[in-house]
């Protein structure tokens, strides 16, 4: 079983955890450290992919703004989606080199992890054949959009557990036009703990990807392995909000 930092990142900006994410997989990539899994909640940002455009972000400067959501255009696969508070992220920063060297079954793999996850809440989720992600009927659940170069894996998946789905009527979402979306808690009609599904979440990926987890926070995974602003930053953060 290959090693697994788990780092819950709880409420950090995109921007900071972006940065991170490309210090972690340098890091990575150079063999420095093991695998790791961040699982965080992002204050509301629109991210656009590599195979998106500005064209699917709906709002206007002037509505972004009065409704508190960034942009940002980013390097990783898929089309434009939204990150916001109920909303568990993940990003898995793992190597595939010793697993096996298949985007593809990795895409599928991540969409299991969110299935088998969901499951466990009651929730029975599938695959659309035509769209990467996990759906409920017409309905998307999680969007998955990854980057892998030398078979490192950044960025990841997003899970809807209470989010505010108002926030998607602002793109199209995924590039698709004519399908919904969808949330834990709209699908169960309750309210669910959000790092309760992440726990669960964690769980799943471990056995899924035969991983054996070292839970951390921040601070210490960065005075362990990082040493760069990115990580500092985001414990900087976490002690000005205590």
């Amino acid at each position: 079983m290959d090693d697994l930092i788990t780092i819950h990142l709880c409420d950090a900006l995109y921007d900071r955890t972006w940065e991170l994410q490309r210090e972690v997989f340098r890091l990575r990539s150079a063999g420095k450290i093991p695998d790791v899994l961040f699982l965080v909640e992002h204050p509301p940002v629109y991210t656009v992919g590599r195979k998106g455009g500005m064209n699917h972000v709906l709002l206007s400067r002037n509505e972004l703004e009065k409704r508190g959501i960034t942009v940002r255009e980013i390097d990783r696969g898929g089309d434009v989606t939204y990150h916001g508070p109920g909303q568990l992220v993940c990003y898995p920063i793992i190597s595939l080199r010793s697993r096996y060297l298949d985007v593809h079954r990795y895409l599928r793999e991540l969409e299991e992890v969110i299935i088998r996850s969901v499951k466990r809440f009651g929730i029975v989720a599938g695959r659309d054949p035509h769209h990467t992600g996990v759906w409920v009927g017409e309905s998307k659940l999680a969007a998955i959009g990854v980057k892998v170069s030398s078979w490192i894996t950044m960025h990841g998946f997003a899970l809807n557990v209470t989010t505010d789905l108002s926030y998607f009527r602002g793109i199209i979402p995924c590039g698709i036009a004519d399908r919904g979306v969808a949330s834990m808690g709209e699908i169960l009609g309750r309210r669910l703990d959000l790092w309760e599904v992440a726990s669960e979440v964690e769980n799943q990926f471990c056995e899924l990807f035969r991983s054996c987890p070292y839970p951390m926070d921040i601070e210490e995974f960065r005075t362990a392995f990082v040493h760069g602003t990115a990580a500092q930053e985001v414990v900087d953060v976490k002690e000005n909000e205590q």
